[in-house]
């Protein structure tokens, strides 16, 4: 049996007057992930720290410059292909203009709306996270 590559993955978690940022992945390779919801991030690159993987990925896909503040949560998921383990922080950004390079759309949302979108999964196990904390 094949071994499932294994990524290291970050993820903002970024909140504007009660809403937070949610992208909508375009095709991917896998169509486990296509068209589904995630958190905006990516894969942590070997010598960086979570925080300065998630400051490079959000201005390299978004042109967005966030500030990376405290972790919330953490989530291991193998998906068929590969496994991450997905690190949620929270992200501040001076403004809520980006543009989108990679993915297909993105909303704003209230908490409490988050589960009414299709998330990936590694995406959807950290908002179960969410409504089991006060962190938030």
């Amino acid at each position: 049996m094949m071994r499932r590559k294994h990524y290291n993955v970050v993820a903002a978690v970024i909140e504007v007057d009660g809403k937070v940022l949610c992208m909508q992945r375009g095709v991917t390779r896998y169509t486990y992930t296509s068209h589904l919801w995630e958190f905006p991030g990516g894969k942590v690159e070997e010598g960086e720290t979570p925080e300065q993987a998630l400051h490079r990925e959000l201005l390299e896909e978004m042109d967005l410059d966030v500030e990376v503040h405290e972790h919330l949560a953490i989530v291991t998921h193998g998906y068929p292909d590969f496994i991450i383990t997905l690190a949620a922080y929270r992200c501040t950004a001076s403004t809520t203009d980006f543009t989108m390079r990679e993915h297909a759309a993105s909303r704003w949302l209230p908490w409490e709306e988050l589960t009414s979108l299709p998330w990936c999964a590694a995406d959807e196990k950290l908002i179960l996270k969410f409504e089991n904390t006060s962190k938030l």
